[in-house]
C-alpha cells in the first residue's frame, strides 16, 4: 500500500497539538493528526480540567464560609463528580474526531513510530510529510519505592477520574499536584498526608511560598510532612502502610504519587530522524522548535517547561516556522501557578536563581490583608501575601510570586513586567483600579530598596 501523503503530521494531540494542527489547518494544510488515547491529552481528561473541575467546589464552598453575611452551603460530591465528568467529556473524543475530520485533518488513532526523514507508521499503515511536529506528552512518575507495587497506587489519572472519596490518602510529593490533589482529597473528607522530601512544599519557588502554603494546608487539616520520604510500602490487613526514612509510618486506603512526569518519547523511534534523547527522554529543540530538519517538538516532550500554556505557546511558534514566518521562543515571564485555596502564583527567577546569576536583587513583601482594602471586602479573615523581585542594576522586575484569592489571573502584571522588562519606575507610575489585589503591585514595589550595593 503506497504511503499516504500529507504537509504536516502531528504526533499527539493533546492541547499543544491541537493548536498546531489548527494553525496548520486553517493555512489550508494538509494535515494527519495521530492520537494513541484522546484526542485532547492529559490536560483535557486528567489533569488541568478535571483537577481544576474538582477544586472549584470546596473552594467556593469555603469563599461562603468566609464571606459576611453568607451561610448555608454545602458540598455535593455526587453533583461535582457528574460535572467533572460533563468536563471531561465522559473520556470520549468523538466529537473532537469528527470536528478535526470537518475541518479537512485525517485523524488516525493509534501508537505512531517514526521509520525515517519524513516517514511515520502507525499499526501498520504509512504516513509521509515534508514536517513531522512531536508533541507526545508525558507520563507519572512511579517512583522506586519497595513495595509500591503491592498496593493501591494512584497517579494524577486515577486522582482526578476517581469515583468515590477514599478515607485515608498519603501523598507522595509537595510539588503542584501534592498540593493540588492533597487539598481537594481533604476538603471532600479525605484523611490526607503529604510527604516532601524537600524542607518545604513547592521546592522550586521561594521558600517563603512553600512555607506559606505549608501553614494554608496544615490550617484545612492536611498533615504535612516535610523532610520525609517513603522508605518502604507493604500491607497490614485492609490497610495500607507507609514506613519514612528515619522511623514512623502512616496507614492509609491509598498511596497518590506526584513526583515528577517524564516525556513520552521511548517507543517514538527518534534514532530514525538522527535525535538522541536526554537522559530523561526529552528531546532537544532550538529556539525555532526544531528538533532536526522537519523535524519539531513541543509541550512536555522538550522539557522546557512542564505547563499546557507553554506548550500552547509552543505550538504556535512551531505552526509560524513550518508556514514560513520564522519565530523564535522565549520562555521569560511565563507565570507558575498553584490552584490551591488561596492560588499560589509565581513568575521570573527566585532569590536563589538570582543569585546563582550574580545578580544584584532587592525583595520586598507585603501582607495583603495588612496593605490593601479589597482582602478585607473579600472575605472576613483576608488571607495572602505578595513578593516581588528586582535587580537593583538595570531596575527592572526579576521576578514575583502572590498567594491569595484568583492570585493565578493577577499574577499577569507581574508577569509582563518581567517579560517585557518594564522599567521599575514606570511600574511605580501605574493606576490600578481600587479596590483589587492588583494594587498590592504598587505597595511592595514600594518598599523596594534600589539603592546601589556596590
Amino acid at each position: 500500500m503506497a504511503p499516504q501523503q500529507f504537509d504536516v503530521i502531528v504526533l499527539g494531540m493533546g492541547p499543544g497539538g491541537e493548536v498546531a494542527a489548527g494553525q496548520l489547518l486553517a493555512a489550508g494544510k494538509r494535515v494527519a493528526v495521530v492520537e494513541r488515547e484522546l484526542i485532547g491529552g492529559e490536560c483535557a481528561y486528567w489533569a488541568c480540567i478535571p483537577s481544576k473541575t474538582l477544586l472549584r467546589p470546596p473552594e467556593a464552598h469555603g469563599e461562603v464560609g468566609r464571606a459576611a453575611g453568607v451561610e448555608g452551603a454545602r458540598l455535593d460530591w455526587a453533583a461535582t463528580r457528574d460535572y467533572r465528568d460533563y468536563m471531561i467529556r465522559h473520556l470520549d473524543d468523538s466529537d473532537q474526531i469528527s470536528g478535526y475530520e470537518k475541518s479537512g485533518a485525517t485523524v488516525i488513532k493509534g501508537a505512531a513510530r517514526l521509520t525515517g526523514p519524513g516517514t511515520v507508521e502507525v499499526d501498520g499503515q504509512q504516513l509521509t510529510a515534508a514536517d513531522i511536529v512531536i508533541a507526545t506528552g508525558s507520563d507519572a512518575v512511579i517512583p522506586p519505592i519497595e513495595g509500591l507495587e503491592q498496593v493501591p497506587v494512584w497517579t494524577n489519572r486515577e486522582a482526578t477520574t476517581l469515583t468515590e472519596i477514599p478515607d485515608r490518602v498519603v501523598m507522595i510529593g509537595g510539588s503542584a499536584v501534592g498540593v493540588e490533589l492533597g487539598l481537594f482529597l481533604r476538603r471532600y473528607g479525605a484523611q490526607v498526608t503529604i510527604l516532601e522530601r524537600s524542607a518545604r512544599l513547592l521546592s522550586r519557588e521561594d521558600p517563603r511560598v512553600g512555607e506559606l502554603t505549608g501553614q494554608y494546608l496544615r490550617g484545612d487539616g492536611v498533615d504535612v510532612r516535610t523532610d520525609a520520604t517513603a522508605r518502604r510500602v507493604r500491607r497490614d490487613g485492609a490497610d495500607t502502610v507507609v514506613e519514612l526514612n528515619g522511623g514512623g509510618e502512616v496507614c492509609c486506603d491509598v498511596v497518590v504519587v506526584g513526583t515528577g512526569r517524564a516525556p513520552r518519547t521511548a517507543e517514538l523511534g527518534l534514532d530514525a530522524v538522527g535525535v538522541t534523547p536526554g537522559e530523561k527522554g526529552e528531546i532537544s529543540v532550538d529556539e525555532h522548535c526544531r528538533a532536526a530538519d522537519g523535524v519539531w517538538a513541543l509541550g512536555d516532550v522538550t522539557a522546557v517547561m512542564p505547563f499546557t500554556h507553554v506548550a500552547m505557546y509552543q505550538a504556535r511558534v512551531v505552526a509560524d516556522n513550518i508556514l514560513g514566518t520564522p519565530r523564535a521562543a522565549r520562555y521569560d515571564g511565563i507565570p507558575r501557578v498553584v490552584f490551591a485555596d488561596p492560588e499560589i502564583a509565581a513568575v521570573g527567577l527566585t532569590s536563589a536563581q538570582a543569585q546563582e546569576q550574580g545578580l544584584s536583587v532587592a525583595a520586598a513583601e507585603i501582607d495583603l490583608a495588612q496593605t490593601l482594602a479589597r482582602p478585607w471586602t473579600y472575605e472576613t479573615e483576608p488571607r495572602g501575601h505578595l513578593g516581588v523581585l528586582a535587580d537593583r542594576d538595570r531596575r527592572v522586575l526579576l521576578g514575583a510570586w502572590a498567594i491569595g484569592p484568583q492570585a493565578g489571573e493577577w499574577i499577569h502584571t507581574a508577569a509582563l513586567a518581567v517579560r517585557e522588562q518594564i522599567p521599575i519606575d514606570r511600574l511605580l507610575d501605574q493606576i490600578a483600579q481600587f479596590p483589587t489585589y492588583n494594587e498590592g503591585y504598587l505597595k511592595a514595589l514600594q518598599r523596594l530598596d534600589l539603592q546601589s550595593t556596590s
